[in-house]
């Protein structure tokens, strides 16, 4: 009996271990653009910003997922989903993406996976455009933007 136990044991760790092989590949993989966007806008450019945004909203948006998964355990004053999805949008998806991860907050959600996933795909269609496309779209559509504003 003992020996079934523990090969279930290990064949649920085997599992957890490619899971989180898995979740790490394709951080890596959604992560991959944007760094290396950045680091182009760095090395030609000697621009930093996109470094700076992207860590500095990375680091801010980790602590506010903490700070929303405390309060939503002591049932105070939660972080409003907006400020989550505007810190995301600035930047700090990769440590949103991180966050939800670590402290099993708004994964579940969809309305709130549906934003958020948007908010990524938007970072990968602007630095695939930058980077591959020489920022053909981007250049046509940001005029209409700023005309609607």
């Amino acid at each position: 009996m003992k020996a079934r136990v523990r090969f279930a044991g290990r064949k649920r760790e085997q599992g957890r271990g490619v899971e989180r092989a898995l979740k790490v590949s394709a951080f890596l993989a959604l992560c991959a653009l944007p760094l290396g966007g950045a680091l182009r806008l760095l090395l030609d450019l000697a621009q930093s910003w996109a470094l700076l945004a992207y860590g500095g909203a990375s680091l801010l948006v980790l602590v506010l997922y903490w700070h929303d998964k405390r309060s939503a355990r002591q049932g105070q004053r939660r972080t409003p989903e907006n400020t989550l999805h505007a810190v995301e949008l600035l930047g700090g998806w990769p440590g949103a993406l991180v966050a939800q991860q670590v402290f099993r907050h708004k994964t579940r959600k969809v309305s709130y996976q549906v934003v958020f996933w948007g908010i990524v795909a938007l970072h990968q269609a602007f630095w695939f455009d930058w980077l591959l496309l020489g920022g053909k779209f981007v250049r046509q559509v940001l005029p209409q933007l700023a005309g609607l504003l």
